[in-house]
């Protein structure tokens, strides 16, 4: 029996990545594109030059295919994610009547507004991108989230009313909405030659990117949690209800239909502060490493492996870029004493991040009434063996992490998965398809010791805030 396939397109905010997988979850061949740098034609714009967001799938998708040595009869669908919070603008054919805007883009936090006549539809990265792959105008129902006359109780367009005509779209500029594992439409063949994927191939439609990652990673069940690490830190969670108003997160559509995904409060500019450490050291710091025939990153981690838990006594508070609503905030190292060097506060800084995200963590399953039994990490800072001992011991049970640290694509094909029938259910898809690399089991004298510093670090700001406030009168 041949072996059969499937597509995963990944397209986020930095570039399209395109994976083929077999039905285990192996990455067979991939294939990446970097997108453009942003358009800023004024304060507040945020756009996408030209058709940057199919183009790069189109060179993306070719250098994967050339790379697959397998059939092509044998590949099943692809799974189709994109980037959350998004905006395009298409004309009656469904080509861009301009370009289209990134999430940061102040237009896409406000209702609709027809000043652009040529302008027929408006939908998602996700809606564009199903139109140039199948010429269908439907979009997946779990990528709306924010300015969107969306029901997300019933996942379905809100119906004709004051409460719709708030968004500013008339219903009939709006695509058709699917389910996540519903198939969108099929590769025509104009499709096919841009992007080399066989004409004819099934689109299915997944969720919003982070839900899309929190599937590739197995975050299903009420007491897990995944922490990704990426510029922007969060925690998700997965359950069966809508809750509003709530404090210490916010619910988004999960990857799976009628699930939501729940997402902490959550760290910018998370794992950048990692790399910005790295950068003040400089170049003959990457020198010194390359000698030893490391990375700097490895090589930091490795003279911070030698430092005890809670750097003895120094804490980074990661406000390296500031809330819009407390803009006196800054990054912070304190306790400094003669024993710390670069290690410390290279540990510091990831044990910042650990012990932050357990009060979010924290937080968030209070809220919930839950207890957290299972936690995973994803993103590239979960390739550290230090940083996955950290979580472990901060939160004081088993930390997991997985083969693949692609979670998106991951995602994605198991949407496909389903859809194509390979998998009669998300859970089964997920059980063959998502697969653990190791287990990091805490330390009980590091537990107890991170269980006393949680509070105190919980509190820093409430002591310094006064003095971040008074010097910023003077360095804004």
């Amino acid at each position: 029996m041949s072996k059969k396939y499937i597509i995963g397109v990944d397209e986020g905010s930095q570039s399209a990545k395109i994976i083929i997988f077999d039905l285990e979850g192996n990455i067979v061949c991939e294939g990446k594109e970097p997108l453009r740098p942003y358009d800023l034609p004024e304060p507040g714009i945020v756009e996408h030059p030209d058709d940057d967001w199919w183009d790069a799938i189109c060179v993306a998708g070719k250098k994967c295919m050339a790379n697959f040595k397998g059939n092509v009869e044998d590949i099943l669908g692809i799974g189709l994610c994109t980037i959350r919070f998004c905006r395009a603008y298409l004309k009656e054919d469904g080509t861009l009547a301009q370009p289209a805007m990134s999430w940061m883009d102040v237009r896409v936090s406000k209702p609709y507004e027809h000043t652009n006549p040529e302008v027929r539809y408006v939908t998602t990265s996700s809606g564009y991108i199903t139109h140039r792959f199948t010429g269908e105008f439907k979009d997946t129902a779990a990528n709306y989230q924010g300015m969107w006359p969306m029901d997300t109780d019933k996942w379905e367009w809100l119906p004709d009313g004051e409460q719709f005509d708030y968004y500013g779209i008339p219903r009939e500029m709006l695509f058709d909405l699917v389910m996540p594992g519903d198939i969108l439409g099929y590769v025509t063949e104009e499709a096919a030659k841009a992007t080399g994927f066989p004409k004819g191939l099934p689109v299915v439609a997944t969720s919003n990117d982070k839900a899309v990652e929190g599937l590739g990673v197995g975050c299903t069940g009420k007491t897990t949690a995944c922490v990704s690490l990426g510029t922007y830190i969060a925690a998700m969670m997965q359950g069966t209800e809508n809750p509003k108003n709530t404090v210490n997160f916010w619910s988004n559509f999960a990857s799976t239909p009628h699930n939501y995904l729940y997402e902490s409060n959550g760290i910018r500019r998370g794992m950048w502060t990692v790399s910005w450490f790295k950068n003040v050291l400089g170049k003959s710091y990457e020198h010194m490493a390359l000698d030893e025939g490391m990375s700097a990153e490895e090589m930091l981690s490795v003279e911070a492996e030698s430092v005890p838990a809670g750097c003895d006594g120094l804490m980074t508070v990661l406000d390296w870029l500031a809330p819009t609503d407390a803009l006196y905030k800054k990054g912070i190292m304190i306790g400094f004493d003669g024993r710390h060097g670069r290690a410390h506060m290279y540990r510091s800084i990831l044990e910042a991040i650990a012990l932050t995200m357990k009060n979010r963590v924290d937080e968030m399953c209070e809220e919930l009434g839950v207890t957290l039994d299972n936690i995973i990490i994803t993103g590239g800072g979960s390739n550290s063996d230090l940083f996955m001992q950290i979580f472990a011991d901060v939160f004081g049970i088993p930390a997991k992490r997985n083969v693949v640290n692609g979670a998106a694509g991951v995602g994605a094909a198991i949407c496909a998965a389903v859809a194509v029938g390979a998998y009669k259910t998300f859970d089964e898809a997920v059980e063959k398809m998502v697969k653990v690399k190791d287990v990091f089991e805490p330390n009980k004298e590091n537990v107890e010791l991170y269980a006393k510093m949680c509070p105190i670090y919980k509190d820093i700001t409430n002591h310094t805030d006064a003095v971040l406030k008074k010097t910023y009168e003077i360095f804004k």
